[in-house]
């Protein structure tokens, strides 16, 4: 159903072009989509361009210079968050953020907001307080709403409502493949409004319920240049080779009949993602950055791990996007990254509701207000 945006807040009419600032930048899958959304505003063009952005590895702030500000390196901060003057940042319209999560993800100790990674939002709150942006948006795993047993999700909505001069919040759990990104990653994002603008952002209805891009589709359509950036070939062990051959479409270590001799000696968790191949005809499963031996990704019809250039695909990075570093810090940064097209997505949404248009919406799934935070129930189920 499409509704008509709050009408109270009109961007100036001189400003036709909103600046964006990161924080936890990675490769640029944010900046990518957010320079690719674009709106007419009464005649004009309403775009977002790219301010500064930080992030605390040297490959990744590498790749984002390359592809996103290849002529204004200076704007990329590569530091460790806890040494970033925060005052030295220029002013902005829209902060962004995917403050890490692997305290909070399926695939680790679940520490939460007491982990390594946990408290590192907090910085973002900070630049919100400094810089009072028009818009902030938080990205994380959908784990994050469970951690804790849903406090520390409380604790950071109630952090984020209340910092800079208050934001109208809307959060949202997204299945990303039913949104054109082949691949089951389901990610939550937060958008935020200045109170001042009388704004509330709504979640933009999906566009590929029912059918989902498969991971065979957007790898081979087109097919991928042989001499394609970022698309090596790793040399798999003759064990892996083996393994993989007897495991089929859609299989992994565990279900797949495998001899003895080619199965894991694993007790404890068996993660689903170990030597599982892609099933040709349904979206990807998760692609990770994080992960040793059997979390990298395999093909459906060859027995090898997919290069880097097919798992930037399954991202929806273009052909045309070149990562930096090595083979194994670019499978971290792709699998770290927000897809390029979600990201799109978001941002289009974010300057239709700035412009006063309507777009085609669904309830969120998860509500906030003013320090009440209620979970529907089916957030967890999905």
């Amino acid at each position: 159903m499409i509704k008509p945006n709050n009408p109270a807040f009109a961007l100036q009419d001189e400003k036709s072009s909103l600046k964006l600032g990161e924080l936890f930048c990675g490769p640029g899958g944010i900046a990518l989509g957010a320079i690719k959304a674009g709106v007419q505003n009464k005649g004009r063009s309403l775009a977002i361009e790219h301010s500064w952005a930080s992030d605390w590895d040297e490959d990744t702030c590498a790749t984002y210079r390359h592809n996103i500000c290849p002529d204004n390196h200076q704007s990329v901060i590569c530091s460790d968050v806890r040494k970033l003057d925060i005052s030295a940042l220029r002013p902005i319209d829209i902060f962004a953020y995917g403050f890490p999560c692997n305290d909070f993800s399926i695939v680790g100790e679940h520490r939460g907001i007491t982990g390594s990674f946990g408290p590192l939002y907090t910085y973002g709150i900070k630049i919100i307080d400094h810089l009072k942006p028009l818009v902030i948006i938080a990205e994380n795993v959908g784990g994050l709403t469970s951690a804790n047993e849903g406090r520390t999700f409380q604790t950071i909505l109630d952090s984020l409502s209340n910092a800079g001069d208050g934001y109208e919040l809307t959060c949202h759990k997204y299945r990303f493949e039913d949104y054109g990104v082949p691949q089951a990653r389901h990610r939550i994002i937060i958008v935020g409004f200045a109170t001042k603008t009388g704004l509330t952002f709504r979640v933009p209805a999906p566009t590929h319920l029912g059918r989902a891009i498969s991971a065979s589709e957007a790898i081979e359509r087109p097919p991928i240049r042989q001499n394609a950036k970022n698309h090596d070939f790793t040399k798999q062990s003759k064990t892996v080779i083996e393994r993989l051959l007897k495991t089929g479409p859609g299989e992994n270590v565990w279900n797949a009949d495998l001899p003895d001799r080619l199965r894991l000696n694993v007790k404890k968790a068996k993660l689903s993602q170990i030597y599982k191949r892609l099933h040709p005809d349904r979206p990807s499963y998760t692609i990770t950055g994080s992960g040793g031996g059997g979390t990298h990704g395999y093909h459906w019809k060859e027995p090898r791990a997919l290069t880097n250039r097919e798992r930037a695909r399954l991202q929806t990075f273009p052909d045309s996007f070149e990562f930096k570093g090595s083979k194994e810090s670019i499978r971290k940064q792709i699998g770290m990254a927000v897809s390029p097209l979600m990201s799109e997505i978001i941002f289009g949404s974010v300057l239709k509701t700035l412009a006063g248009r309507g777009y085609p919406s669904v309830q969120e799934n998860c509500t906030y207000q003013a320090d009440l935070f209620t979970k529907v129930t089916s957030l967890n189920r999905r």
